[in-house]
């Protein structure tokens, strides 16, 4: 019997079955070859492991190894499958992928889960991906919501389920995946939530980061601990509807009782880290291996110097300070008020008119060409090239000796050095000792009205307190590999001889003047101290810097408009704050005498910041006789003596060399400074009075310095 005719609608189907089975042979083939082809793409798993594709992660360090910042993800210790603590295993594919277990990669009911539920609402409000697909994306794909990334992430994702075991799987997952706050990996985000190692997670903590890969920053602990806590109820929850758990265990468990580690302020850290991390690059070469960045910074001090600056800083102004140890190791370092507020560092970047803190130069220049502390120069009025400098008291005292006229800060005596001397040899003495910025000659330069940064400044202090020897502030000790395999580590420097032992020496002793009689009386903390103010004109800016105990530190206060600041003087509140962080940061340190050590005057003090509320009397008994030595019945002054060697001192931890009896590289010289700008130095002659200077009346005007406004109020 015949086969009866297909009827004419059973045609098209049957064609239509042809081409459906056709397409999905096609198609099945198509996916086999795709997950060929990508399983023989896959990384090892060594190399998944090294988690270099998430970026590189720079821990950096304080002096102490505390960890004072995290740069980039943070990953914690890598922990292999066994370590994981059940707990956390279970919380995690209970969470996320409660079908981990048997699936291959893609769970075609949660696929269709979340179809479903993407028709009913007309958005895709819940995913359907598998840990594995999540573990693909994160190694390999991006967060981009098409279509086709989510085809390449499943063929990924049966190619990674062909390659590695289940408990690879998941342990590549747990050691990968972000959890907030820069944490990679379970271990990290344990360490920097909880403040322990992964590896004694409690079923809590494991509830709590299991419940933060849905949305990692609206569950952090430390941004909001009710939300996270409340997520990790749903977490438990979950495990015990799944069988991971059971219901005593769960309901033995508090989250409120969880203790969650408080974020570490991270303040004005970060005004010390950003200028210390870009020196990277010229200390080690370009890798993405994760680092550790061991620094110089001591946190006690920098506590205590931003208390000392929040404390002292006036209303509406801005504060800075750097501390630098003898070998230029930087301790300390506050570049503003509130590094939230402002991120511009004030102590590196900033550039502000010094004011009589710029003096130091001028008498570094005096007693290197062969004026003594104890030699004498009227104050008087004086004109030099069309310029009237007047001193702060509106008075004029007469004969002073260079150590009355620099504790005193009186402005005549350092306009006739200047132009005794030469305002060029003035300016090269302020760039041998390390002033980056352009410098005037101007004659109003002596007094500290060309822009400096208070780092620079703090260096050359710095430099007179190593005897001269020059200091270079540093900020990195050494730089390590996760693994502990070291990449950099700081020599120590030698340094140069910028000035004679001798020079420094007495410069030491009009610094220590200014503090004991003059106008930083604020800064002393009951021990020796040596060190400058500075006050612009209309107090826009005020300075104090100086040294104790091998630290040297810097404070300048004033307003980022350069506008005046009422009351504002580098003896007032920038010595306050000098006092305030000093008397905590050497507070176990040994005292230190100078080499030279100041005796008492017998005349009047007076400051900048009480102007008139002293005569101008000259003391008429001496300590010294005309040729510097002690009178009888006086104290052993310990100056040293032209053509004798200096004292020798014990040297201290991390001084440079004891290099008191070096003499000048002169080459050097010759290369930093302007030819013709450098002699050498010349012996020393028993002293004579120096020359007043009486500067002839100008023949023609000088012409005006492009770098430097001539002042119309005296600098202090």
């Amino acid at each position: 019997m015949a086969r009866a005719a297909p009827t004419p609608t059973r045609r098209p189907l049957v064609t239509a079955l042809k081409i459906l089975i056709y397409v999905a042979l096609v198609g099945l083939l198509a996916l086999i070859v795709s997950v060929a082809v990508a399983y023989a793409n896959l990384p090892s798993y060594s190399e998944l492991a090294k988690r270099s594709d998430l970026g590189q992660m720079i821990r950096v360090r304080a002096a102490n190894g505390a960890v004072l910042v995290n740069i980039g993800p943070s990953f914690g210790q890598w922990l292999p499958y066994e370590q994981i603590p059940p707990e956390m295993r279970a919380a995690m594919i209970a969470v996320e992928d409660k079908r981990f277990r048997s699936h291959l990669g893609v769970d075609p009911i949660g696929v269709v889960r979340a179809a479903k539920v993407r028709i009913d609402t007309g958005r895709w409000a819940q995913g359907g991906s598998t840990i594995t697909q999540q573990l693909a994306r994160n190694i390999f794909l991006t967060n981009s919501r098409t279509f086709g990334r989510k085809i390449k992430e499943g063929v990924l994702s049966l190619a990674i389920e062909r390659k590695f075991s289940k408990n690879q799987i998941l342990e590549l997952y747990l050691n990968r995946v972000y959890f907030g706050g820069g944490a990679y990996g379970i271990d990290a985000a344990s360490r920097r939530f909880f403040g322990h190692s992964a590896r004694s997670l409690s079923l809590g903590e494991a509830a709590i980061i299991a419940g933060l890969v849905k949305a990692p920053s609206n569950y952090s602990p430390t941004a909001d601990v009710e939300a996270a806590r409340d997520r990790s109820e749903v977490v438990l929850k979950t495990m015990v509807e799944n069988g991971f758990v059971t219901p005593e265990r769960a309901a033995q468990v508090d989250s409120a009782a969880v203790k969650i580690q408080p974020t570490t302020k991270q303040n004005s850290v970060r005004y010390f880290t950003d200028w210390a991390l870009p020196q990277l690059d010229t200390l080690i070469d370009e890798n993405t291996q994760p680092i550790e960045v061991w620094t110089t910074l001591d946190p006690n001090m920098q506590a205590a110097g931003e208390r000392a600056i929040a404390a002292n800083t006036p209303s509406q102004a801005q504060g800075a300070l750097v501390a630098i140890d003898r070998d230029g190791a930087v301790r300390a370092m506050i570049g503003g008020r509130d590094y939230v507020d402002s991120i511009y560092n004030r102590a590196t970047q900033a550039e502000r008119q010094p004011g009589s803190a710029f003096k130091l130069f001028v008498y570094l220049a005096a007693l290197e060409s062969g004026m003594k502390p104890t030699d004498t120069i009227v104050d008087e009025p004086v004109t030099i090239d069309g310029w009237t400098p007047r001193n702060s008291t509106r008075t004029n005292r007469g004969p002073v000796s260079l150590r009355e006229a620099f504790a005193l800060s009186i402005n005549t005596v350092s306009a006739k050095i200047g132009a005794q001397l030469g305002f060029g040899t003035i300016a090269d003495m302020a760039r041998r000792f390390g002033i980056s910025t352009n410098i005037s000659t101007f004659p109003s330069m002596v007094l500290g009205t060309s822009d400096v940064r208070l780092i620079d400044m703090t260096r050359a202090f710095a430099s007179v307190g190593n005897q001269g020897v020059s200091v270079t502030p540093y900020a990195i000790r050494k730089v390590v590999t996760a693994d502990g395999r070291l990449l950099y580590q700081k020599e120590s420097d030698e340094g140069r001889v910028l000035v004679a032992p001798w020079v420094a020496a007495e410069m030491t002793d009009l610094l220590q003047s200014a503090v004991l009689t003059g106008t930083g009386r604020a800064a002393q903390i009951g021990r020796p101290v040596a060190g400058k103010t500075g006050t612009t004109s209309s107090n826009k800016d005020g300075w104090f810097i100086g040294f104790s105990s091998g630290l040297t530190t810097g404070v300048w206060m004033g307003r980022d408009d350069a506008r005046p600041v009422a009351g504002l003087q580098g003896g007032t509140a920038p010595a306050r704050a000098f006092h305030d962080f000093m008397a905590v940061a050497v507070a176990r340190r040994p005292v230190e005498s100078f080499q030279t050590e100041v005796p008492m005057p017998d005349w009047n003090i007076e400051g900048e910041e009480d102007p008139y509320a002293l005569g101008n009397e000259v003391g008429s008994a001496p300590l010294v006789d005309e040729y510097g030595n002690p009178l009888p019945g006086q104290p052993v002054d310990t100056m040293p003596v032209p053509g004798q060697p200096l004292p020798q001192q014990p040297q201290q931890p991390g001084q440079a060399g004891a290099q008191t009896t070096e003499q000048l590289d002169q080459q050097w010289l010759d290369q930093v400074l302007p030819p013709g700008s450098t002699q050498r130095q010349p012996q020393r002659q028993p002293p004579q009075r120096p020359q007043v200077v009486r500067p002839p009346a100008p023949t023609s005007p000088r012409p005006a310095d492009p770098l430097q406004p001539a002042p119309d109020t005296p600098q202090q």
